[in-house]
């Protein structure tokens, strides 16, 4: 308690010290003033001076020395006085008053200041334009006007102001839901905040970034950023930007469910926004509402909401929170409440063009008029939210609108374009909590103290830059001591090259690394619809008392699991020992009956322990083949595989008789051999880069050639064993 006392009396004495001294300078500007009996140059900077003095405490003083000062600078001509007369104006009527009657004179200020070709001034001018007009909801103005502060502020080498005009207007097109605006320009500010190892920017443009991505519901990527923004924000000890690092993190828990984990990490980011007074801490409320209306707790949720309403200063955030409070009143079925709530959130958003809070606010008044059963009116709303939210790539938001437009339809008798919805919101569903994605985080929380080690090294690497010139300070002040100087600034300067170099040559590593994890993670990858339907079959043949063919059964399983897991340890592999692999896979899946007919057929030019190939390239068209190509049919199944070698190309092919590619791609999981056939020439374009061999794949119906069934081409990739 003692050390509390003290510490308050000593913030008292300070606080108090600082009051007292600007006094005492205000004193003395206006004991300057009165005996100054020539209204000249020197009369005009005081003037200005003791209004600037004021903007923090009195608006009446602040208007009376800057209206002297500009009705002294007409009749001086000194229009760069003049100039910022009209901006200290505008600041104290802005900070008193409101942000529109403080416009008129910034943009006389900026106006000025532009005649004079004075850029620092009307840099100045055109930030405090862009915020007024950004708290104010008119995007478009806000960034014409952060823009403008950028390119002058980049001319005259003012890094830092740069950097923040870089970063705010990202914020702006956030805030339309120009997501692409926003990661170009929070892009340009994490590079140039690097470059100019001002950490502290760094850490605000990753949370940025971060937080983009995952609107978008790419979550890996979005918690890859918040991650290193916390990383930076630690070391840095900023508190704000901790906070904000956390509740972003929080916020990719939420849309991943993780509500415990949500509230751990926002709680721990509100205690640290009050204890700053930090403006965050009407968004931290706001997250912290959803997510107890997520676990059903309305009571909890709408004091959260309402106290978040209160705390938001900009109009967007007002619509985002006021759909927050309808979609409560939505779940408590209080839906006339409801439907006023999102009306009324529309039309702010509409006001200040959120195009994210216009999304949520067309999908909640369609769930109302759903619910209120006046189907053509919910379909209207849905039909916009779906077409926005495709606009703006809300993946999050187009899946439940397509889950709603399924239930629509499903009531207006339009069962066709139910189940086309339907199976809309399944795809999108899956693209958001697939397994990849789940394993991905899982890579990024092993990766992250790698990543601090990263980031940490940089921040060694601004820490020896200062030593360098404190030591410099230090040793300069005695002659006897001059030489040694030279020689510790030699040594350390070799030291910082050596971290740099190192620096660099570990980011080309981690580049290079990150590529091979990644091939490695997809050619690891066995579908986990396969391993359920084996391990299904086994307990089948173990219930039924078939104790050889299950012993048969499981021998070969593992087998091929354990031909899979050695070939994704190498980059390549025999090919050999890929099509024994394949054939082994092809057997199992005909081992408890008869189901398929194939063959693998390799032409006498190749010799297939001499040829190197990526491993897992093949069997995943196989796989595809037996769970789609198949579908209701009866007859014979075949699948036939063939490898020929014919101007220094290795083909393969992969023929089926199923119902082919074209009627594939009609049906509900038409989508997955889509995404095998792009992760596979995504793969297969790394690999013949770094081969420099031809690798490409085409996936055709064979209708085109009279026949039945899908045809697959593969050129891989190769090396020959002797190349080696």
């Amino acid at each position: 308690m003692k050390i509390i006392h003290t510490t308050i009396i000593f913030l008292f004495f300070i606080c108090t010290k600082v009051g007292l001294s600007q006094n005492i300078q205000i004193d003395s500007l206006k004991a300057e003033l009165q005996n100054r009996k020539e209204k000249d140059t020197t009369y005009l900077k005081l003037l200005i001076n003791l209004a600037d003095l004021h903007v923090k405490k009195n608006l009446n003083s602040t208007l009376n020395y800057a209206e002297q000062s500009i009705i002294l600078s007409d009749s001086l001509g000194a229009l760069k006085e003049k100039a910022r007369s009209f901006h200290i104006k505008g600041i104290a009527i802005a900070r008193h008053l409101s942000l529109n009657e403080g416009l008129p004179y910034y943009l006389k200020a900026a106006e000025l200041y532009k005649t004079l070709n004075y850029k620092r001034g009307s840099a100045l001018c055109y930030n405090n334009l862009g915020i007024a007009y950004f708290n104010n909801g008119d995007y478009n103005l806000a960034i014409e006007y952060y823009s403008k502060a950028a390119k002058l502020r980049e001319e005259i080498g003012l890094t830092n102001g740069y950097i923040k005009a870089l970063f705010y207007i990202g914020l702006a097109y956030g805030e339309k839901g120009d997501y692409h605006g926003a990661v170009e320009n929070f892009k340009k500010g994490l590079k140039a905040s690097e470059d100019n190892n001002n950490l502290k920017q760094a850490s605000k443009c990753l949370t940025a970034l971060g937080n983009v991505y995952s609107h978008q519901g790419n979550y890996p990527l979005a918690l890859e950023y918040h991650n290193r923004a916390l990383a930076i924000a630690k070391k840095e000890k900023d508190d704000i930007s901790i906070s904000d690092a956390l509740m972003s993190i929080g916020n990719v828990h939420i849309r991943l469910e993780n509500f415990n984990k949500a509230i751990e990490l926002h709680s721990e980011a509100l205690k640290i926004s009050k204890n700053n007074n930090d403006k965050n801490t009407a968004s931290i409320l706001n997250n912290l509402g959803e997510i107890y209306m997520s676990k059903k707790n309305y009571k909890k949720a709408h004091t959260l909401f309402n106290e978040a309403l209160t705390k938001f200063s900009t109009k967007g955030n007002v619509g985002i929170c006021l759909n927050n409070i309808a979609n409560v009143y939505l779940a408590e079925k209080e839906y006339d409440t409801a439907l006023q709530k999102f009306e009324k959130a529309k039309q702010i958003c509409l006001s200040v063009e959120n195009q994210r809070g216009l999304c949520d606010s067309f999908l909640g008044i369609a769930q109302v008029y759903f619910l209120k059963k006046k189907y053509d009116k919910a379909l209207s709303y849905a039909l916009k939210s779906r077409d926005l939210s495709k606009k703006l790539e809300l993946v999050d938001v187009q899946k439940n609108g397509q889950q709603l437009l399924s239930k629509i339809y499903e009531k207006k008798g339009l069962h066709k374009k139910a189940l086309e919805s339907y199976q809309q919101y399944k795809i999108l569903n899956d693209s958001l909590f697939n397994k990849k994605n789940i394993e991905k985080l899982a890579q990024l929380e092993a990766d992250y103290k790698y990543k601090q080690a990263l980031d940490s090294a940089n921040i060694r690497e601004l820490e020896l830059t200062n030593t360098v010139s404190e030591t410099n300070k230090n040793l300069v002040k005695t002659q006897r001591n001059y030489l040694w100087a030279v020689i510790g600034v030699l040594l350390i300067s070799m030291v910082l090259g050596s971290v740099i170099f190192y620096q660099k040559l570990n980011h080309a590593k981690s580049k290079t690394q990150r590529i091979i994890t990644e091939q490695k993670l997809l050619r690891s990858q066995m579908t986990p619809h396969f391993i359920f339907n084996s391990l299904s079959v086994l307990q089948g043949m173990i219930l039924n008392k078939e104790e050889k063919k299950s012993v048969s059964y499981l021998s070969k399983f593992s087998k091929l699991m354990r031909i899979t897991l050695e070939n994704s340890r190498d980059k390549l592999v025999l090919l050999s020992h890929e099509l024994f692999a394949v054939e082994h896979y092809l057997s199992l899946q005909n081992l408890e009956n008869e189901t398929y007919q194939y063959n693998i057929t390799v032409n006498d030019s190749i010799d297939s322990n001499t040829f190197l190939v990526p491993p897992m390239l093949i069997q995943p068209f196989v796989e595809n083949a037996i769970e789609h190509a198949f579908k209701n049919q009866q007859e014979t199944k075949s699948i036939a595989i063939n490898l020929n070698y014919s101007n220094e190309n290795l083909i393969c092919t992969i023929t089926d008789n199923g119902i082919g590619i074209d009627t594939q791609k009609g049906v509900k999981n038409g989508n997955k051999i889509s995404l095998s056939t792009a992760i596979t020439s995504e793969r297969l374009k790394i690999i013949s880069k770094d081969l420099n061999v031809k690798g490409w794949v085409t996936i055709e119906d064979r209708q085109k050639y009279e026949a039945q069934g899908t045809l697959v081409t593969l050129v891989i990739p190769y090396k020959l064993v002797e190349a080696q």
